[in-house]
């Protein structure tokens, strides 16, 4: 038993004695044997109320999933499942028994997160349940190149887990969707019965509770109450974690598809009343109102951006559910906020967000939408106060600001990349935009414009100083700096002319920007990179710069604004040339796993509740990067 206050993990001079003495007590294995013998009652002990029951087995199991950590961390698969196979023995003996526990635990692991309904005394069991298993799992951490075969691995895809797969699916969202917090500890195991409840009460009381404390609190390592707060929801946390874990499992051997990520993008909400088409496996259907309501409230966790992410991908259900909602604000705000906040998130969450804007992008009827939504008192944008914005406005400032930030801090092409493909989708379905996002687009220009006549100017003086023998890469350098700078202006201009090609009627302010800054542009209409894209900038500048001479000189802002929404519904459609449109796709890079497995992994090592691995081991991602 486990006194109250100790932490959620085995001693480390326990451990080493406990694995070698264990071929010749055979503990471990009668240890995994009770624990296997409560879990066949546990569904019936769950409906009886019988708390002792279901209190056993969650000690049974916190003990195993205790040592089943350090075990994996010290030793082979294969050296693990013998120390499932020992048996007490006789000196001398050398049977190890014919069962195969570890099968065994793993299966009824799985029945009992199916199986037993979530309520509060049966939270702590069905949360070890959920760790446990993310414990058996976590031999990646271990391991620098994808696991695609281990033991652990072959017991999951076997029929007895497989035939659960959708219900395992179904009730970890469940339990991601009810987001229920775990219950006080007074109330959850016992209840104090009138008599006093005898000395068996008491001594059972006092470990649980403790246990409980362990629990909620994460350990001894933690300060105290710390991870609670972080962590108020720890069987949702838990479930989504492993979650994601198993829909990234790499496909088996001899492309056999992980049926875990099957099942993650075939589902189908409740309402839908269409035939299920027999070609898809592990299929199964749930509220998809209250899973999208759940995913708006939750993408403060990298998590919760994951999952969002790998629906949206992966689900064509759930992704066209989510683009017909009629309140987008709820989930896009959110993920706007996360990308706002760019300084203070880790770069695979900001990654993460912006794909996400790009998958929504590429949904025309998104675009139109997202300008009909007006969004009022935007508290977290600081830069300046918005009162009254569209959402496809205040989407266009944190996609501007995130480039711009990436500009002076990371340089990473990639997020410019999806930055500006966000952009270029929406661009020919702008309508309205406001004033100060008007303005920060062609601020956006600027600062482009500003850093090519930078590098060209350093460029220059670099072939005009004397160069040394080690100086030959210096050209090959600035070269590279001005073709990287000047596709991304390109890719401005294009931005700026679809929209005024497709929608300059309803974008009076971006005129007004694009006159109020005219001169911005004056280099690029004789660059042999941009001639072409400027032929339209210059149509619409000359065509409203005449307007505006003719109305007179001092003219107010409101005057202008009048003549350019006037001259905007004059301006004759075929003066300006077309250009395709403007749309990218979102596609994962080759061999995703590469990147999703080390990934989720970090979310675990790091948000996993009373989960705390030594980092001497972890092989799969470097400290920095977790």
């Amino acid at each position: 038993m486990i006194p109250s206050g100790t932490s959620s993990s085995l001693s480390p001079s326990s451990v080493p004695l406990a694995v070698e003495n264990n071929p010749r007590t055979g503990n471990f294995g009668a240890l995994v044997r009770i624990f296997l013998g409560r879990t066949k009652e546990l569904k019936i002990s769950t409906e009886c109320q019988d708390q002792l029951f279901i209190w056993q087995a969650h000690n049974a199991l916190f003990m195993i999933r205790c040592l089943l950590k350090v075990f994996i961390s010290e030793m082979t698969e294969e050296e693990l499942h013998l120390q499932f196979s020992y048996q007490e023995r006789a000196p001398g003996s050398c049977d190890t028994g014919r069962e195969d526990l570890l099968e065994e635990l793993i299966c009824n692991l799985v029945h009992l997160v199916v199986e037993v309904p979530l309520l509060d005394i049966t939270y702590s069991i069905l949360f070890e349940a959920v760790t446990t298993m993310l414990v058996l799992l976590s031999y990646q951490l271990f391991h620098k190149e994808m696991l695609r075969d281990g033991l652990i691995y072959q017991y999951l895809m076997k029929e007895r887990c497989v035939s659960l797969t959708s219900r395992l699916v179904k009730t970890l969202l469940y339990n991601f969707i009810r987001q229920e917090k775990c219950p006080p500890p007074a109330t959850h195991i016992f209840d104090q019965q009138s008599d006093g409840g005898g000395l068996l009460y008491g001594l059972a009381s006092g470990v649980a509770s403790g246990l409980w404390s362990v629990f909620t609190l994460g350990g001894a390592s933690s300060k105290p109450g710390l991870e609670q707060e972080q962590n108020p929801l720890p069987l949702s946390n838990q479930s989504l974690l492993l979650l994601l874990v198993l829909a990234n499992l790499t496909d088996g051997l001899n492309d056999c598809p992980n049926p875990y990520r099957q099942a993650v993008t075939c589902f189908k909400n409740t309402q839908d009343t269409s035939s299920i088409p027999t070609e898809q496996h592990h299929t199964f259907q749930i509220n998809f109102n209250s899973l999208y309501t759940a995913l708006c409230e939750q993408q403060r966790s990298d998590q919760a951006t994951l999952l969002l992410y790998t629906l949206l991908h992966q689900n064509t259900n759930m992704r066209n559910y989510m683009l017909s909602r009629t309140d987008m604000e709820n989930l896009v705000v959110p993920i706007l906020e996360i990308l706002y906040h760019v300084e203070d998130r880790n770069s695979h969450h900001v990654y993460m967000a912006l794909i996400i804007l790009l998958i929504l992008t590429e949904d025309d009827t998104f675009n139109r939408s997202i300008h009909e939504v007006v969004l009022k008192n935007i508290t977290w944008y600081s830069e300046r106060q918005l009162t009254e914005i569209s959402l496809g406005s205040l989407l266009i400032l944190v996609v501007i600001r995130t480039i711009q930030y990436n500009m002076t801090r990371t340089r990473d092409k990639y997020l410019h990349t999806n930055c500006l493909a966000a952009l270029a989708n929406m661009s020919a379905q702008f309508r309205c935009l406001h004033q100060y996002a008007a303005q920060r687009i062609i601020s956006l220009f600027a600062l482009l414009s500003k850093k090519h006549n930078k590098v060209l100017e350093q460029a220059t003086q670099s072939l005009r100083g004397p160069r040394g023998a080690d100086d030959s890469s210096v050209l090959p350098d600035y070269a590279q700096d001005l073709n990287v700078i000047e596709e991304v202006i390109r890719m401005m201009l294009e931005i700026i002319n679809s929209c005024l090609s497709n929608s300059l009627h309803h974008n009076p302010n971006l005129v007004y920007a694009l006159l109020y800054k005219r001169e911005l542009f004056e280099q690029f209409r004789t660059h042999p990179s941009f001639q072409d894209i400027m032929q339209n900038l210059d149509t619409v500048i000359g065509f409203f710069s005449q307007r505006l001479e003719a109305a007179g000189t001092d003219l107010s802002v409101e005057r202008v604004q009048e003549v350019i929404m006037k001259g905007a519904q004059a301006l004759p459609n075929d003066r300006l040339k077309k250009f395709p449109e403007l749309k990218f796709k979102y596609v994962e890079e080759d061999q995703p796993e590469d990147f999703f497995i080390p990934y989720v992994w970090s979310l675990v090592f790091n948000s996993g509740v009373g989960l705390h691995w030594s980092t001497t081991n972890i092989q799969l991602f470097s400290m920095d990067s977790a």
